[in-house]
């Protein structure tokens, strides 16, 4: 481990030395590289010549640092920082030629099935809690602010987990922190399906959000280092449909397991294993895979240079070279690579003994130094160089999430509160009736009862589903194995009648008289009453939302490379904006769930450019800090947009449409500000 010594971390120091600035001799000059072992008696490094042959340039430039020979630690700062933007940039160009050499096979398309998991575990978990409330909230007893804990807690720790571990992976590598992200993800989705409590599930539905929030900026800055620059804008749009599928796997999943209310068990009468559990249990899937896939993955090369790690990059290197040539039937191509460019390294480090202090005090070190490395990068993304890139795309990236978030949470609502006006507006009214000495055996459902005499009458073995009992009176009554949704007695008078087994509470009998009345071993706990016929409403919107974004993903994967990512943002982001106008004409629900699909097709375009530029427009060692605190952003936008569009279901539609389609206008025009960024190499 090592001790910070600097405030501005630009990577790890190695011991092996291959690239030390200008110490070295110049009858050294024409050494030859030993492959092999990684480096020479000279360790210069020269642009775009994979032979060793040194470049004029580098000659001229060498002779300047020759003498006096200066250790780094008395050189100024500034010069070390100067040395290491100039070897970044021989290294980015370098490295796009050495990624063509690759070639584009194989390899890159194995990684893209790996990391296409991840991203799909992404769009399964915005899914999950969503599909699994109407279950849950009879399963655990939830209130109604519960639920809308529920439903925001996911994006919640999607928000820090895409902050931190972003960070971490800049320091730690991709493929570490990417496993990192998709094993705490793993655990804990796995786990929240078998807790039986509120609290727990909670719990486990937060660090599970923190696992896959922080796998999306890993994912994209990973696959976009074995990109040549005219492939990227291309295959990271394709690898953004698995976000799609993702939606479309939880939907599929959902209509089939949920409304088998039978796919479970029990032990005794406190745990219950009920089908939405086994529903959150399959989501787990696509994480898993991705993360044992990953373990036969390399490590980002472009990751290792940055950190000096000569030997390891050029191992991979070969590796994606030679499986690529072997797949195209050319295993005779030789890799040409003998040396690549690795920046010099600013800040120092010394090893700690193990037997310096206590081990928790070794790991105290470790811990600290990491995470001040992770926010010296984090305040580097607001420098002079980078302070308005930043700034516009955060804007952009919290406008399409308030915007698309706050949308694909009102559709459903918007729907569901057409259904119910619907389903109101076909309620049976019963006025002054007299019942007596009948059993009631059967289910009543949408009713209202007013001014009704019930005289020993018996109710066994019923259901009572949105029933309502005004002004009535129940006499010599017996209640037996009674089960109720939104069912209430109001100013009703019920006496000498007997309640065994129902789950009719003190707060369902409102303003009521209750004389001598016997309640005999009541439900204990929630019961899901009814298999909801509607709820199968929000699998559909939002199967049919995620196949929506299907053509929109091809076209944009098409384009990408042609019209540019700024234009694609502009006009999907305006595009979109126009479609939220036409939801002032949706009274139905047809009409609804037509516009959803297509505000979700148009503006899927803008996100998958989004997605690309913020890859392109940050170095490598700040690439995943800044998508990650870019895609923190994003879930906070999305957090107010769940809270501020859910607020006006049933209010009014003109707030939630205005705002949606001015946050995206706001956001396409200033999009249009960005730089270009199709044509530069990774820095």
């Amino acid at each position: 481990m090592f001790k910070y010594q600097d405030g501005n971390y630009e990577g790890y120091v190695p011991n092996d030395g291959y690239y030390r600035g200008g110490d070295e001799p110049a009858h050294e000059e024409d050494a030859q590289s030993d492959v092999t072992e990684g480096h020479d008696e000279d360790d210069e490094v020269y642009e775009g010549e994979y032979q060793g042959i040194p470049h004029p340039d580098d000659i001229k430039a060498k002779q300047k640092k020759r003498a006096p020979a200066v250790d780094d630690e008395y050189r100024d700062r500034a010069d070390l920082m100067a040395e290491r933007m100039e070897d970044e940039e021989q290294l980015a160009h370098q490295y796009e030629n050495i990624i063509e050499e690759c070639g584009h096979g194989r390899f890159q398309w194995t990684l893209f099935v790996v990391l296409g998991l991840a991203l799909m575990a992404d769009g399964v978990e915005v899914f999950v809690v969503g599909f699994v409330l109407p279950s849950a909230e009879k399963d655990m007893c939830l209130s109604s602010s519960n639920k809308g804990m529920l439903g925001l807690i996911v994006y919640l720790g999607m928000m820090v987990g895409a902050v931190v571990l972003g960070g971490l992976a800049d320091k730690l590598g991709r493929k570490k922190c990417l496993i990192i992200s998709l094993a705490i993800n793993a655990a804990f989705a796995f786990l929240s399906s078998f807790v039986q409590g509120y609290g727990f599930f909670l719990f486990c539905r937060l660090i599970s959000g923190l696992g896959i929030g922080g796998s999306l900026p890993i994912v994209f800055a990973y696959f976009s280092e074995f990109l040549s620059r005219e492939k990227r804008g291309e295959h990271l749009s394709w690898l953004c449909m698995f976000w799609m599928i993702g939606g479309i796997f939880a939907s599929a999943m959902a209509w089939s397991i949920i409304p088998h209310y039978g796919w479970g068990f029990s032990m005794g009468t406190k745990y219950h294993f009920h089908s939405w559990r086994v529903f959150v249990l399959v989501c787990s899937l696509p994480c898993i895979a991705s993360l044992v896939a990953l373990k036969f993955m390399p490590e980002s090369p472009r990751f290792l240079l940055e950190i000096g790690k000569h030997d390891e990059a050029w191992m991979i290197l070969k590796q994606v070279h030679d499986t690529n040539m072997r797949a195209k039937g050319e295993p005779e191509r030789v890799f040409t690579v003998s040396y690549i460019k690795t920046p010099k390294q600013v800040d120092e480090f010394i090893e700690i003994q193990s037997s310096t202090g206590t081990w928790y005090q070794r790991w105290l070190v470790r811990i600290t130094t990491t995470f001040k490395q992770v926010w010296d990068n984090v305040l580097y993304c607001l420098t002079a160089q980078y302070r308005m890139n930043t700034l516009f795309l955060a804007v952009v990236w919290f406008t399409m999430a308030l915007s698309y978030y706050g949308l694909i949470v009102w559709f459903p609502d918007m729907i569901r509160y057409l259904q119910e006006e619907a389903y109101e507006s076909r309620v049976k009214i019963f006025e002054e009736e007299e019942v007596s000495h009948f059993t009631f055996n059967f289910t009543l459902e949408n009713q209202i009862h007013r001014n009704g005499e019930y005289k020993n009458d018996k109710f066994i073995g019923m259901k009572f589903k949105e029933v309502r009992f005004e002004d009535s009176l129940f006499e010599d009554c017996y209640f037996e194995d009674v089960t109720s949704s939104e069912t209430f007695f109001e100013n009703c008078t019920i006496m000498s009648t007997v309640f065994y087994n129902t789950d009719l509470y003190e707060h369902k009998f409102i303003n009521c008289r209750l004389i001598n009345n016997t309640f005999l071993k009541q439900k204990e706990g929630c019961h899901l009453d009814f298999e909801e016929d509607n709820d199968f409403l929000i699998y559909l919107v939002s199967f049919l939302g995620s196949l929506s974004v299907l053509p929109g993903n091809i076209i944009s994967a098409l384009l990408m490379d042609k019209i540019g990512r700024i234009k694609m943002i502009g006009g999907s982001m305006l595009i979109s904006a126009v479609c939220c106008f036409f939801l002032f004409f949706g009274n139905s629900e047809s009409a609804m769930i037509g516009w959803q699909c297509l505000f979700c097709g148009a503006s899927i375009a803008a996100w998958n450019a989004l997605d690309v530029i913020t890859v392109e427009l940050y170095p490598t060692d700040k690439r995943a800090t800044a998508f990650g605190i870019l895609n923190g952003l994003c879930k906070f936008g999305a957090i107010l947009g769940n809270s501020i569009f859910a607020s006006f279901v049933g209010i009014t539609k003109v707030v939630p449409i205005l705002l949606a389609s001015s946050a995206l206008v706001g956001g396409g025009l200033l999009a249009l500000r960005l730089p270009e960024t199709r044509d530069q190499v990774l820095m």
